[in-house]
């Protein structure tokens, strides 16, 4: 088989992949660079962890904390709905990342693509409750990872405005993968760089005015 050679054949490899495992509970978007098409890969269900749950570890687990819209009824279209806080509610979020690609191919970006953009789980917490529609740019934010702190302070979500990554990810996922539906939580970029830890690390995020969210590697 070819390895896929474009943007189209990876979204074309992620919707095969994605079929055949079922159900998706989200998305992961992030900007290109200069003119290159915003990345988009779904997160399935079955990778989801219960906030304060237990994710399972091959060797290591890389963790990000993120800020995540659940998206509360369906979209009226393309791009995004105003007023905004109508459509989603904000949800502080861990992906978790690892990779199905050994040695060189880990770090080829179409491959990385094709591989859901290495996302291997996610973990939100509570959606915050009356959410007047305000963007997050840059927040105070903590992180810790077994003794490790991760993150503790002032931290810019990429590109400086979540809402901006959300309206790119409107903007273009189409049907992809389903579209995106209500329940479903795009989330928009990592806060904290990705680090990677072992089974046996407990992990807990906080994003000051959003919440808390935390999840036990094993």
């Amino acid at each position: 088989m070819a390895l896929p050679a474009s943007r189209e054949d990876c979204l074309a490899v992620q919707a095969a992949v994605s079929q055949a495992r079922g159900a998706v509970a989200g998305f992961k978007v992030a900007a290109g660079a200069g003119a290159v098409a915003p990345v988009v890969a779904p997160i399935a269900a079955v990778d989801v962890v219960a906030d304060e749950g237990s994710a399972t570890v091959r060797d290591r687990l890389g963790i990000e904390l993120e800020i995540g819209f659940e998206l509360l009824k369906p979209l009226p279209g393309p791009g995004l709905p105003e007023p905004v806080a109508e459509y989603f509610a904000p949800r502080p979020v861990i992906e978790l990342v690892d990779t199905r690609l050994g040695g060189e191919a880990a770090e080829v970006p179409l491959l990385k693509l094709a591989d859901m953009q290495v996302n291997a789980g996610l973990v939100a917490g509570a959606a915050l409750a009356g959410w007047d529609g305000s963007d997050f740019g840059t927040v105070e934010a903590r992180l810790t990872a077994g003794e490790t702190a991760v993150l503790d302070g002032a931290a810019t979500v990429p590109g400086g405005s979540a809402l901006a990554n959300l309206r790119l990810f409107c903007e273009v996922i189409g049907d992809h993968c389903g579209g995106l539906q209500p329940g479903q939580v795009v989330i928009t970029g990592s806060l904290c760089g990705l680090p990677y830890f072992p089974a046996g690390t407990e992990v807990s995020g906080e994003i000051a005015g959003l919440g808390r969210v935390a999840v036990s590697l094993v």
